[in-house]
């Protein structure tokens, strides 16, 4: 309350009320108007809780925020007329001094809410009809700021709460029309064929007809891949593969299906590194379609199906790479030119384990057999594919292949020389074998061959690789580094 309206201060009176009497639970409070002059009749009389005295205590000229002063008191004509807060006739309050008691008992005090000590008629009063509250004074200063930042205090709650309330029910709205997969049917499942030419068409072609091959020997364990080419269970794999089995071990051949088979070797070419071998007690099995590895184009797809890593069954696919590569393979690669191949190269991936399978073109034929991968940085450890694969071409693995099944042995392609790289390319003879087809033909040790047909000859290997592109008997025109031509007529050596 400020100074401005506060009543002259009182000496203190027995029985005095609390000052914070008669405010709400909130402690919103405004000034009321002045008591008036003794004598006068008080403007307040009737009111809930409101000084009607001079007398009264300070502090009681108080009233709730949310009341109004009330007007004079007027009898209600009708028992039976609506009423604020009580179902009872309503009484009228003495005037303070007039001798009468006051209604609520001895010692009761004007402004103290204080609950009725009579029946359920006292403390309940008429407003005369047509009542209209007077304004509300302006707010005070003081006590009235306190007020207002309570309200604001309570009314920034409440606008928090009606926020979160909102963003609750703003996402409970999102949720309850949020779409999940969950919901969804499950498609119908896929009956069509696999498109021809696709991948997908191409394993499931030659899927059922590639195995997996387990060898073990007293030296340790190993695994490989190979196609089948006969239904009674004749199997085309790498010599690599089963060569530690040729001393003496056990093959297993385990199908698609998950049956297995033992084995044998009907014969192996480690020059070609081609080996195959008899799967017992099968027949009736599904055999692979052999393709023209001549007709390959660089940039052509193809898909290697094999057990790398003793995965079985595996489909990658890639492209031609390039073709007619000179490439070591077989155990004892690293030390001698007895394995070189005129290879296709593929980004296929190729993997251990892949040794064996089959390279097949997208009509799902097969057109070479993966024998090799270049791998960098081995460290000692297992190589990996870093996508250069290589494969044996089925034009010249088919011969040997041939040759095994008909007769066990195979004949590896010759000219009768060995050759060393020459300094300005080019593969110079630094042996000439006595009567074979070099002699023959009337080449000389340090001649240097610098193309083998139409192909050229830019190191050893490749004419390596040139000569057992072809077939014994066949003959080929060779150029000299001088641009002397010789003819030839190439020979064969029994192997395996």
């Amino acid at each position: 309350m400020t100074e401005s309206n506060q009543p002259a201060q009182q000496p203190e009176q027995p029985h005095s009320v609390p000052p914070n009497a008669g405010q709400t639970d909130s402690g919103a409070r405004e000034q009321g108007p002045q008591p008036p002059e003794p004598g006068q009749p008080d403007p307040l009389q009737g009111g809930s809780g409101q000084a009607g005295a001079a007398h009264a205590p300070a502090g009681l000229g108080d009233v709730p925020a949310s009341f109004s002063p009330a007007q004079p008191q007027v009898h209600a004509p009708d028992a039976g007329q609506a009423q604020l807060g009580g179902s009872g006739p309503g009484q009228q309050l003495p005037p303070p001094g007039s001798g009468q008691p006051h209604p609520l008992g001895p010692g009761a005090q004007f402004g103290a809410e204080q609950p009725p000590a009579g029946p359920p008629s006292t403390g309940q009063y008429y407003l005369p009809p047509g009542y209209q509250p007077p304004p509300v004074p302006p707010r005070p200063k003081g006590r009235g700021k306190v007020v207002a930042g309570v309200a604001a205090l309570v009314l920034l709650v409440g606008g928090v709460s009606g926020g979160l309330g909102g963003y609750l029910g703003y996402n409970f709205a999102n949720d309850s029309s949020a779409v999940s997969s969950l919901d969804t049917p499950r498609p119908a499942s896929q009956t069509s064929n696999a498109p021809a030419g696709s991948v997908e068409d191409v394993a499931n072609k030659l899927l059922p007809s590639v195995v997996q091959i387990q060898v073990v020997t007293r030296t340790g364990a190993g695994e490989g891949s190979g196609f089948i080419i006969s239904s009674n269970g004749q199997i085309v794999t790498n010599n690599h593969v089963i060569e530690g089995a040729a001393a003496g071990g056990n093959i297993k051949v385990v199908f698609q299906d998950g049956k297995t088979a033992t084995a044998k070797i009907l014969g192996r070419d480690p020059s070609s590194d081609i080996a195959v071998i008899q799967a017992d007690g099968v027949s009736g099995l599904p055999v692979v379609q052999l393709g023209n590895s001549g007709d390959l184009k660089i940039g052509q797809g193809v898909v290697a199906i094999g057990s790398p890593f003793e995965l079985s069954g595996t489909v990658t696919s890639g492209i031609v790479s390039s073709v007619n590569r000179p490439v070591s393979a077989g155990s004892d690669a690293r030390n001698s030119q007895a394995t070189v191949l005129n290879a296709i190269q593929t980004d296929a991936a190729i993997n251990p384990g892949n040794s064996g399978g089959p390279l097949v073109n997208m009509q799902g034929q097969v057109v070479g057999i993966n024998s090799a991968i270049y791998s960098p940085n081995q460290a000692g450890g297992q190589a990996g594919s870093v996508g250069i694969g290589f494969a044996i071409p089925m034009d010249q693995a088919r011969r040997t292949i041939d040759e095994i099944v008909k007769t066990g042995k195979a004949k590896q392609t010759v000219l009768g020389v060995e050759v060393k790289e020459a300094e300005n390319g080019g593969a110079v003879i630094s042996k000439v074998t006595p009567g074979g087809a070099a002699e023959q033909a009337g080449l000389k040790e340090n001649d240097v061959i610098t193309k083998f047909g139409d192909r050229r000859i830019d190191s050893s290997d490749t004419l390596v690789a040139a000569v057992r592109s072809k077939a014994p008997g066949d003959k080929v025109t060779i150029t000299l580094s001088d641009n002397r031509t010789v003819e030839a007529t190439l020979g064969g050596v029994e192997v395996g």
